[in-house]
């Protein structure tokens, strides 16, 4: 049976899956297709830990906006934000300050859609459509620039969002970009597929990498030491660097699911 949903922008294929509504799927969210949901489906048979991988990164995305409005971060400008779910960058930040400015990029229509629905009447939030490997598109985007001071720290979010640029597209040099208009005070905020520790374990991760292969948004696996080198340039990494996700900060008041250690993250600071 064709699937029909009144919430699907025109022109939006929903016979291919999507890296967004499948990730969306993954968190327990609604706004996916049966394409999405049968594709997250095969990448889990292969990799198991898959489902405990989205949701390690978005713990860390949560914990990651508490430390930085902690030192006084009050813009956030995520890019790769997908669809709405539990604990959005705006309800963390404006639980800081109510005033706290969150701008919601992301490449997929329909993400843009719902981010908009669930924005309406907030001041200090807004989404637009664009594309990481175009960062000037985003950072001199007239709501960009309407919503932030760019002459006050400005934190760059690419949560689970850079294994899906390949080498090609150049990846260090777009975090560079993104860097080089922020003020001292900033933050790059980064989750990244890494390899498995295991022989087994990364056996089955390149049978679900393979399987990306087929969709527009193929994955990319990278090492701990390829992240770092990424983020050279305009930021430099906090400590503890590059780690797997459950040893940044931990919160002791969160669920207690396994580490994920392909689960990688960092947060580095503009260079003064």
């Amino acid at each position: 049976m064709t699937e029909s949903y009144g919430w699907v922008p025109e022109g939006v294929d929903i016979t291919v899956p999507d890296a967004s509504r499948v990730y969306d799927y993954a968190l327990g969210g609604v706004h996916n297709f049966a394409v999405d949901r049968e594709f997250w489906h095969r990448a889990e048979k292969m990799f198991p830990d898959a489902r405990l991988v989205a949701r390690a990164n978005r713990a860390f995305l949560g914990r990651a906006v508490r430390r930085l409005t902690g030192l006084g971060v009050r813009q956030f400008l995520d890019i790769g934000s997908g669809i709405p779910t539990l604990g959005n960058v705006h309800e963390v930040a404006q639980e800081a300050d109510p005033e706290a400015r969150v701008m919601y990029v992301d490449i997929d229509p329909i993400a843009v859609q719902q981010s908009r629905s669930l924005l309406a009447g907030n001041p200090y939030a807004r989404v637009i459509q664009g594309d990481l490997r175009k960062p000037d598109d985003i950072l001199y985007h007239p709501d960009v620039l309407d919503l932030f001071d760019f002459s006050e720290p400005v934190a760059v979010l690419t949560v689970a969002v850079l294994h899906f640029v390949p080498d090609s597209a150049g990846p260090a040099g777009i975090l560079r970009r993104l860097g080089e208009p922020l003020v001292s005070g900033s933050h790059l905020v980064i989750s990244h597929l890494g390899p498995d520790a295991t022989p087994a374990g990364r056996a089955a991760q390149e049978q679900a990498r393979r399987l990306y292969e087929k969709t527009p948004t193929p994955v990319v696996i990278r090492t701990r030491e390829q992240i770092a080198a990424l983020i050279g340039g305009e930021f430099e990494l906090l400590p503890p660097g590059v780690v797997g996700s459950a040893e940044w900060h931990p919160d002791p008041d969160e669920a207690g699911d396994p580490p994920q250690p392909t689960a990688l993250v960092a947060i580095a600071r503009k260079r003064s």
